[in-house]
């Protein structure tokens, strides 16, 4: 049998992105990735692949700001923090994901 995917569902990654800056003041990339992993308990990973393209995009929406800082290992990263927007967006992101679930519930109880 095939390796188990855990891939992010699409469209959920601005949820996760948005909620674990919500979480924390300021963190960067790879540290975004590293506490979806952690979170999830190993479920969830997201590729950096994905997750800078969809920064960028959140960015130049206005949700999210980005400065260059230091990392713990003293190298140069640019931190990500949600901004006044960003958390109204997330409160939409968390009303759609909420929609969602129970769509999804109502047909695999009644399918």
């Amino acid at each position: 049998m095939g390796e188990k995917k855990n891939d992010i569902l699409q469209g959920t990654l601005v949820l996760l992105v948005l909620r674990t800056l919500a979480s924390n003041k300021r963190i960067h990339g790879y540290a975004i990735t590293a506490r979806i992993h952690q979170v999830s308990e190993d479920l969830l990973r997201v590729e950096e692949g994905s997750l800078y393209p969809a920064l960028h995009r959140m960015e130049q929406e206005g949700w999210i700001k980005a400065e260059w800082g230091t990392t713990d290992k003293k190298r140069e990263a640019r931190f990500y923090s949600l901004t006044a927007l960003g958390r109204k967006q997330l409160q939409q992101e968390e009303e759609s994901w909420r929609r969602l679930t129970e769509g999804v519930a109502r047909v695999i109880r009644y399918a």
